[in-house]
């Protein structure tokens, strides 16, 4: 069946009108009544975040959200348009979404006074029904509620014709969805510009008798730390908000290796296959929780989970590098390959220290803090006690991003006691006859029992030579 193209065809549709927040908490209860998720994608919220913006949603709230950088306010804020309708009648040419059956606008208003049920109808899909600012200190009034156009007057209209205006984002979001990024930064004055909407529900325009009863869902997102380093939020304004949501990083390792997994965008790499074993994924999640709780990180300024995509991402391109370099097809990050984390690390957290260029050697202590940590989790010490003794007896063993896959499969041979230990991190029968998937499996073992203090290690060049501490 076809939409509607009249003002009288939409009548005999059957169609109702309701406000925004009525339509997404109808569409609310009819996504949470069949099971589906709300959000789907947002991982860590189910038990704490999730619950508070779905009350928020079936209240008809108009919602801020607090949380430092990286914890996913943006992408809740912009599937919230998925509660929409997919489709929403407007009268056509409408700047600011007019119902057809409730016009705001004067253009609409004139438009159906003239030509009645046959006034022309089109349809905005749910994505269109969204608006969206970053809050900067040079934002205006007139960028978010609009302004008179000289253009217009010159044209010959009075400046308290309403056509004379020129519409701002939250006009044209009317119908919709309007969402205000980092908050604070928005000055004082202009966050007293935005009252109106949320409580009266209206906009005006430089004093002008001019009054828009505009229907929006306003959601804005704050750092806390901005209440009192940039800016704040204006108490009147606070007030207006229905719900304020507190988000989170991720409470656990194994969640937040799932974002990581979840969100990097690893290319396609041609014929080579790219593999990531669990443990390589863990040290990468464990690395970003250890900086969250580092004496030497700025804790203010937040550990994104940015962070971890980001050293995730490296991590698959340090190993692709390493075998493009050695002609390897089979792409499997290695603890040798952890080196190249230093440089996506260091943009992303605020090291405190009082002296110069300490910032690679922090780093390079939190990566080797994450690879032991995940040792002690990973690794039975049951056993690496025959591998240990077979150093006792005199292995020797070099390892590092030097050293060829096909080499460690003959550790395996040397020393058969590290299939029992590689078993025990999960490796099937064919991972086993996988020699990249062995040397990444043994280069975190032997690295774990060093950082353990149960071997010693040499540097040499690019490798390391590890040997019995006896």
């Amino acid at each position: 069946m076809s939409q509607p193209s009249t003002l009288g065809e939409l009548k005999k549709s059957g169609w109702e009108s309701v406000s925004v927040k009525e339509e997404i908490r109808r569409n609310a209860i009819a996504r949470i009544g069949s099971g589906d998720e709300l959000f789907p994608g947002v991982l860590g919220y189910e038990e704490t975040v999730l619950p508070q913006l779905e009350n928020a949603l079936l209240a008809g709230h108009d919602v801020i959200f607090l949380g430092e950088r990286g914890q996913a306010k943006t992408r809740m804020i912009r599937a919230m348009t998925e509660l929409l309708d997919e489709w929403m009648p407007i009268v056509e040419g409408s700047e600011i979404n007019d119902d057809p059956f409730d016009p705001v606008s004067k253009h609409a208003r004139d438009l159906i006074d003239e030509m009645g049920d046959d006034t022309p109808i089109s349809w905005v899909h749910r994505d269109a029904r969204f608006g969206e600012k970053l809050a900067t200190p040079d934002t205006s009034i007139a960028d978010l509620i609009g302004e008179v156009d000289p253009i217009k007057v010159a044209e010959g209209r009075y400046l308290s014709d309403e056509l004379t205006l020129h519409y701002g984002l939250v006009p044209r979001t009317n119908r919709g969805i309007f969402a205000i990024n980092e908050l604070p930064d928005l000055s004082e004055r202009i966050q007293v510009g935005l009252l109106n909407i949320l409580e009266e529900r209206d906009v005006q325009v430089r004093g002008y008798k001019i009054r828009l009863p505009i229907d929006v869902i306003l959601v804005a997102s704050a750092n806390p730390e901005d209440y009192t380093n940039r800016g704040r939020i204006i108490t009147p304004l606070k007030d207006r908000f229905g719900s304020q949501i507190r988000t989170h990083y991720p409470l656990e390792v194994d969640l937040e290796r799932e974002i990581a997994v979840q969100e990097a965008q690893v290319f396609e790499t041609g014929d080579r296959q790219v593999e990531v074993p669990q443990f390589m994924s863990e040290i990468v999640a464990t690395l970003s929780h250890l900086a969250r709780e580092s004496a030497h990180v700025n804790q203010r300024s937040g550990v994104s989970v940015r962070l971890t995509v980001a050293n995730y991402e490296t991590l698959v391109a340090g190993a692709l590098r390493r075998s493009l370099h050695s002609g390897e097809e089979h792409v499997v990050p290695r603890v040798s390959d952890l080196g190249s984390l230093v440089a996506s690390t260091a943009g992303k957290v605020e090291i405190e220290t009082l002296e110069e260029g300490r910032d690679a050697e922090i780093i390079e202590h939190l990566v080797r803090s994450a690879v032991l940590t995940v040792f002690k989790d990973e690794v039975d010490p049951a056993t690496h006690r025959p591998v240990l003794d077979a150093f006792e007896e005199g292995a020797v063993v070099s390892a590092g991003d030097d050293i060829a896959s096909d080499d460690y499969m003959s550790l395996l041979e040397q020393i058969p006691a590290l299939e029992k230990v590689l078993e025990g991190l999960g490796y099937s029968n064919e991972q086993l006859t996988q020699p990249a998937m062995v040397a990444s499996g043994i280069e975190f073992v032997l690295e774990g029992l060093h950082l353990n203090k149960r071997l010693n290690k040499e540097a040499v060049g690019g490798a390391g030579v590890y040997r019995s501490r006896a």
